[in-house]
């Protein structure tokens, strides 16, 4: 059937209404968007989740023997990742060991001598003393005749033989005391450096055992069987899964009000719009990324041609949230950052370094077992009791 126009007309202003209405409640809603939520707001999709990724290095020479960590199994601080061949190491260790011990008891023969010294000292300082009193009496009864002159003479050689004995002596003695003065027998120089030579020993042997300096998870595991590594190699990386964070690199005509402590929504390109991370802004980095290129730009030479940078702004990841749903460093992200509350000065930086990868005690049993190991062994071969022979002898007149 046919209509009019009048129908026609009817119609077609409906139909225009009805796109002027809706045309009119989205530009509606977008500005009520835009005045509640959108002029507060900064989104990038120029942003990636990091994390720290802990190399694990070689600390010693020799050869792999065992590779007991493989890439994205889970190991804990202090767990043995890779064995080395310890033969090479532990015949060092022994030969300073035997170093250690025989620095000990040549100190040791020190004191003694010293005591020995002393003891000679006194020996010819009465020897010394009686021959004077001989000469004495022999130049008393001289006058009288009663002893001869060959006899005064040679009482006179005895007694000059006598005090160049106890001069000699002397000298020995303080030959000894120079090393030894104000030392004891297990603080004494020639012990200390062996003991130092003894640790790095120590040290040595114990690194032949590469541990996880944090715990996480492995990747980029380089060390095979067989391969001979030495100090500064990598072996392998631990990524900590539990802290993580995004990198968010705005314009930098879109930061004048992002600041540290603002509330930021993530998405994650592995999850989709489903899941939704809540972060807080926890500082900016002092520069764009172009300052820390391998080769910044340098705009002094040449023609000039203004390039807007961007800013990497770091965002923490709340911990329960990241235990639900695992991320992983280098997932693409959609950031918003709420910017209203924008009070808090720039360089007010939130970073905190008080979780776990952020220190490590897996090399402090290392010299403190070396020490109690050297200790022991001074022990072992220290001679004597110390008393007399810890004092030094009067030398003296």
């Amino acid at each position: 059937m046919a209509l009019n126009r009048r129908q026609i007309r009817t119609r077609r202003n409906v139909g225009l209404a009805l796109v002027a209405l809706i045309a009119g409640l989205v530009a509606l809603y977008y500005l009520v968007t835009w005045r509640t939520y959108d002029r507060y707001a900064v989104e990038t999709d120029n942003a990636f989740v990091t994390g720290n990724l802990i190399p694990v290095y070689a600390d010693a020479t020799g050869v792999v023997t065992q590779v007991l960590a493989e890439e994205t199994q889970n190991v804990k601080t202090g767990d043995v990742l890779i064995r080395l061949d310890e033969q090479r190491a532990g015949a060092l260790l022994a030969q300073a060991e035997a170093d250690l011990a025989r620095a000990v008891r040549n100190v040791s023969a020190l004191f003694e001598n010293r005591r020995q010294s002393c003891e000679k000292i006194n020996s010819r300082l009465a020897l010394r003393d009686r021959l004077r009193h001989d000469l004495a009496r022999y130049q008393q009864a001289a006058p009288s005749g009663s002893v001869s002159q060959q006899a005064l003479q040679n009482a006179r050689d005895q007694l000059a033989s006598a005090e160049a004995d106890v001069r000699e002596a002397r000298a020995d003695t303080q030959s000894i005391e120079a090393r030894i003065v104000g030392v004891t027998r297990t603080n004494h120089p020639d012990i200390l450096a062996a003991q130092a030579k003894y640790l790095d020993a120590y040290i040595e042997f114990a690194r032949q055992h590469i541990k996880a300096p944090a715990s996480g998870y492995v990747a980029k595991r380089k060390a095979q069987v067989g391969d001979r590594v030495k100090p500064g190699d990598q072996i392998m990386t631990i990524v900590p899964l539990d802290h993580l964070w995004v990198e968010a690199n705005l314009w930098e005509n879109a930061m004048q009000r992002v600041r540290p402590g603002q509330n930021a929504q993530i998405v994650v390109d592995l999850y989709g719009g489903k899941t939704v991370y809540h972060g807080r802004v926890e500082g900016l980095v002092p520069g764009s990324g172009s300052v820390f290129a391998l080769l910044p730009p340098d705009n002094a030479t040449g023609n000039f041609i203004h390039i807007v940078q961007r800013v990497p702004v770091r965002i923490s990841l709340r911990a329960d949230e990241l235990a639900k749903d695992p991320l992983r460093p280098g997932l693409s992200t959609v950031t918003t950052i709420d910017v209203r509350d924008d009070q808090t000065p720039v360089d007010a930086s939130q970073v905190s370094t008080s979780s776990a990868e952020y220190r490590t005690n897996i090399y402090d049993d290392d010299l403190a077992q070396g020490k109690a190991k050297a200790e022991e062994i001074v022990k072992q071969n220290l001679a004597g009791k110390g008393g007399e022979g810890e004092r030094a002898c009067a030398i003296g007149e």
